[in-house]
C-alpha cells in the first residue's frame, strides 16, 4: 500500500509542477506577445505557435501522467471553437485598409482555446468575452479623451491576454490541487 501512496504522490507532483510550468510559460509570452502586438500591432507567428504548442504540450502531458484525456479533449475542442469563432470576425470585420482583427488574434485565439479550456468551456467562454469587453472599455476611453477615432487601431492581443489572465488566476489554485484528491 505505501508504494501506491506514494506512486500518487509522486504522479500529483509531477503533474502539478508540469501545470505550473505550462502557466508560467503563458505568463511570459503574454508579456512578450502584448509588447510586440502594441509596438506594432502584430502577433508574431513564432511566438503564437511557441503558445500553442506549450499548451498543447502541457495539457497532453497532465493527460498521460493522470491517465485522463477528458481535459486534453475539451482544450483542444474550446481551441478549435475559439479558432473558428475570431476566424469568423476576421472574416466578416476585415476591410480593404487592413482595420479589424489581424491574423494573428486568429491565431492567438486558437492558443489561448487550449489553455482556458483546460480550465473548462465556460471559462473559455469568459476568457473570449473579456478580451472584448477590456479592449472595448479600453478604445472608449481612448474616445472619450480624444485620443483616438473610431477608426483608430489598437492592438487587441493585450486585450485577448488579460482578458483570459482574468479567468486563469482564480481557476489556477483549483488546476493545481485537484490532483491531490
Amino acid at each position: 500500500m505505501p508504494v501506491s501512496i506514494a506512486t500518487a504522490t509522486a504522479t500529483a507532483t509531477a503533474t502539478t509542477v508540469v501545470i505550473a510550468l505550462g502557466y508560467l510559460a503563458l505568463f511570459a509570452l503574454s508579456i512578450r506577445l502584448s509588447i510586440v502586438d502594441a509596438r506594432e500591432h502584430r502577433l508574431p507567428n513564432k511566438l503564437v505557435a511557441l503558445t500553442a504548442t506549450i499548451g498543447l504540450a502541457t495539457i497532453a502531458a497532465t493527460a498521460l501522467l493522470t491517465a485522463d484525456p477528458r481535459p486534453l479533449l475539451r482544450a483542444l475542442a474550446c481551441s478549435a471553437g475559439a479558432f473558428l469563432a475570431y476566424l469568423a470576425l476576421y472574416l466578416l470585420t476585415r476591410t480593404r485598409n487592413g482595420a479589424g482583427l489581424g491574423a494573428g488574434d486568429v491565431k492567438l485565439a486558437g492558443a489561448l482555446g487550449l489553455f482556458l479550456g483546460f480550465l473548462g468551456i465556460s471559462a473559455t467562454i469568459a476568457g473570449i468575452a473579456a478580451g472584448f469587453v477590456l479592449a472595448s472599455m479600453f478604445s472608449l476611453v481612448l474616445i472619450a479623451a480624444k485620443r483616438a477615432n473610431r477608426r483608430s487601431r489598437v492592438a487587441f492581443g493585450p486585450w485577448m491576454l488579460a482578458g483570459a489572465w482574468l479567468v486563469i488566476i482564480p481557476g489556477l489554485p483549483d488546476l493545481l490541487t485537484s490532483h491531490y484528491s
